[in-house]
């Protein structure tokens, strides 16, 4: 079945490009254009397969591989999350979003590289400050999972972050775990205000200027207790591996219109959105994020690069370490798809991948 926003863009893009395509767009937005059109049509090579049953030669097209493509990224989410879940520490978890004021939007949006860099880290450092306060847990190491998402329900430019948190952390002397209280992690106002200035000040490294305004602003960050984090990390991992919007909310397209459902925040009904076709594609491309940006990092304990691992964490925990990875909530694998050969039925084998001649492109 076609990919509804791969079609969209497959008729429409070159229009698309021929009205916005100047010296202003970003070349990345033309890089996922491309990808998007040409995914799956032998511009990015072909895989050959052979039936063991009948003999019979098969060529499949390949894919792209852009993560802004709505049909490469279908399938990693689910990996990612039994990876974050095999992970899952047995505590309390809590999930903490940080948002911005909307007066910040464009200056973000012309600065991404260096303003989403700078949410990670203002976020990151923030948390860490309070973690450590005996006030709250009073840990000298904490762990982070952090996501960026750019996008509303309407996918409208929103940049934010979520920080999924692990219910304590170690000691200066890394051997003693400190718990922290199932009610709050640390509180979201003090939060709020030290990841305000620490932004803030961020900016004004990078040379950005942000408006005064913001300063009397309230900076929203949105603080809970998701339990063993098995649901939120769910909920995060359907946003790792694509943009903003799957194609089964897109209900029409016609000539000049595209029409999507989302959720209402507030309601929470799903309700209709008709946008032009070009309004769509521009809302979908401004959550394109910079050439070799990472989306995903993890802090503290939960870094690829931490020197304790998460066996040993588990110990001081509980000392009953087979039992917690035992009772961690898995998910049943998916069954690999295996190709079959549509003429017998049989079995595919692959035997090459034969890259598109040069200059077909």
């Amino acid at each position: 079945m076609p990919n509804a926003i791969q079609e969209i863009f497959r008729q429409h893009g070159s229009a698309y490009l021929e009205r916005y395509g100047d010296n202003n767009m970003p070349a990345i937005h033309r890089k996922a254009i491309y990808a998007i059109q040409n995914c799956g049509t032998g511009r990015y090579g072909n895989h050959i397969f052979e039936c063991g049953k009948c003999g019979k030669m098969h060529s499949v097209d390949g894919s792209c591989g852009n993560r802004n493509c709505p049909v490469c990224q279908s399938g990693k989410s689910n990996a990612w999350l039994q990876k974050q879940l095999e992970k899952s520490l047995p505590v309390d978890y809590f999930m903490f979003t940080f948002t911005v004021p909307e007066e910040l939007r464009r200056l973000i949006r012309s600065n991404q590289r260096a303003c989403y860099a700078a949410l990670f880290d203002a976020a990151s450092a923030a948390l860490k400050k309070l973690a450590k306060d005996p006030k709250y847990v009073g840990c000298d190491l904490a762990g982070f999972t952090a996501i960026l998402h750019t996008w509303t329900r309407q996918l409208e430019y929103h940049p934010h972050l979520h920080f999924i948190v692990p219910g304590g952390g170690l000691d200066a002397a890394g051997k003693e775990w400190k718990s922290a209280n199932p009610t709050c992690y640390v509180h979201a106002r003090p939060l709020s205000k030290l990841f305000r200035g620490i932004f803030m000040d961020a900016l004004e490294r990078a040379g950005l200027h942000p408006p005064s305004s913001v300063w009397k602003t309230d900076w929203v960050v949105d603080a809970e207790n998701v339990g063993n984090g098995h649901n939120a990390l769910t909920y995060l991992a359907r946003y790792i591996f694509r943009i903003a919007i799957s194609a089964g909310r897109v209900k029409e397209v016609t000539a000049t219109h595209v029409t999507f459902e989302y959720e209402d925040s507030d309601t929470k009904e799903i309700k209709p959105i008709t946008l032009t076709l070009f309004e769509f594609m521009r809302r979908y491309l401004q959550h394109v994020l910079p050439s070799g940006f990472t989306k995903v990092r993890h802090f503290g304990f939960l870094s690829p690069n931490s020197k304790i691992s998460l066996a040993f964490i588990r110990d001081l925990i509980t000392l009953i370490t087979d039992w917690v990875i035992e009772h961690l909530p898995k998910r049943p694998p998916r069954p690999k798809r295996v190709p079959i050969c549509e003429a017998c039925g049989g079995v595919l084998r692959w035997l090459e991948f034969v890259p598109c001649p040069r200059g077909a492109g």
